[in-house]
């Protein structure tokens, strides 16, 4: 049972690398009894902001069984999309776009690639029943990632993976197939704070996020004005923000992303290079069509840009 056990986990872990995920970690699906505290309190404090949804199914985040009955199993994978070109830095007074946000909506893409990834476990292994989850459901993707060895939460709450840094995007696979877990490793953020002295509007303290501070949740979640509070520190941020991970010594260790979905379209590269203040909702529709930034839609980029200008 334990060789057939450790054949379909290296099987697994085959398939995940055929598809181009660069790491895929296993967990024992049972309740994480150690982040139920925590989430307990982030949530009293208010510090999901207006996600309201934050609140929502509370048990389910926590225990995977809920979310598939008979779960034993947790696969994790990171999918890198750390840029070749970072267009930020080509242009540092420009407006900003968070990295993830420079090609196709990452949800479509690893969406579709976990559908191929369950697809072929049922064709290598047999019939199991299980879930795909990229960023949609009610599942605490740094967690399991965390807890499967393929890093770990850095101080500012992003999952850290030693040899190639935070970049990534998670995904996880939820399913009733009985695999060998990976074990935790270790924290090595040290004595770094770096993350923490960088952000603008000090909404990092260590292992845990304002997010009503944070200016990914400003530019992203919100859809409400701005804070006046926050009038000069965006530091030209219109859509998510980069800048703890930026700072963070282990990102010197990222490599560029190996997907052509992810790369920058020429719209948006033509868009870099006018006013943005003149975004009409027209172009806004054709550069965005496919991208993560629709989330924001027109309006809301709108209000961002002023807001930025503000001083």
């Amino acid at each position: 049972m334990n060789q057939q056990r450790e054949q379909h986990t290296q099987q697994i872990k085959q398939m995940a690398k055929d598809l181009g995920f660069d790491f895929c970690g296993i967990s024992k699906a049972e309740k994480l009894t150690e982040e139920e505290p925590r989430l307990e309190r982030w949530l009293k404090e208010k510090a999901h902001g207006r996600m309201s949804y934050m609140e929502n199914h509370f048990d389910k985040r926590l225990d995977p069984t809920l979310l598939v009955p008979g779960a034993k199993s947790v696969i994790s994978l990171l999918y890198n999309y750390y840029p070749e070109r970072d267009l930020m830095n080509e242009q540092p007074d420009h407006k900003k776009l968070s990295k993830y946000a420079y090609g196709k909506d990452y949800h479509f893409v690893i969406k579709e690639k976990l559908k191929l990834f369950f697809n072929e476990i049922q064709n290598q292994i047999g019939q199991i029943e299980g879930r795909v989850f990229v960023d949609s459901a009610p599942v605490m993707e740094r967690q399991w990632a965390a807890k499967s060895g393929l890093g770990w939460q850095g101080k500012n709450t992003l999952l850290i993976n030693k040899e190639q840094g935070s970049f990534f995007f998670l995904a996880e696979l939820i399913v009733d197939l009985d695999l060998t877990p990976d074990g935790p490793i270790k924290d090595y953020c040290g004595s770094c704070t770096r993350c923490i002295d960088a952000c603008p509007t000090d909404a990092i303290t260590p292992y845990a996020v304002d997010a009503r501070k944070c200016i990914s949740y400003l530019t992203i979640e919100l859809k409400d004005e701005i804070p006046d509070d926050f009038k000069g520190q965006m530091e030209n941020w219109v859509f998510g923000c980069d800048i703890c991970q930026d700072v963070c010594p282990w990102n010197r260790f990222s490599k560029p992303h190996q997907e052509p979905a992810f790369s920058p379209k020429e719209e948006l590269l033509t868009l870099f290079n006018m006013n943005w203040e003149e975004l009409t909702e027209e172009v806004f529709k054709e550069v965005f069509r496919h991208s993560a930034v629709k989330r924001t839609q027109w309006k809301g980029m709108v209000k961002n840009l002023k807001f930025v200008e503000k001083i």
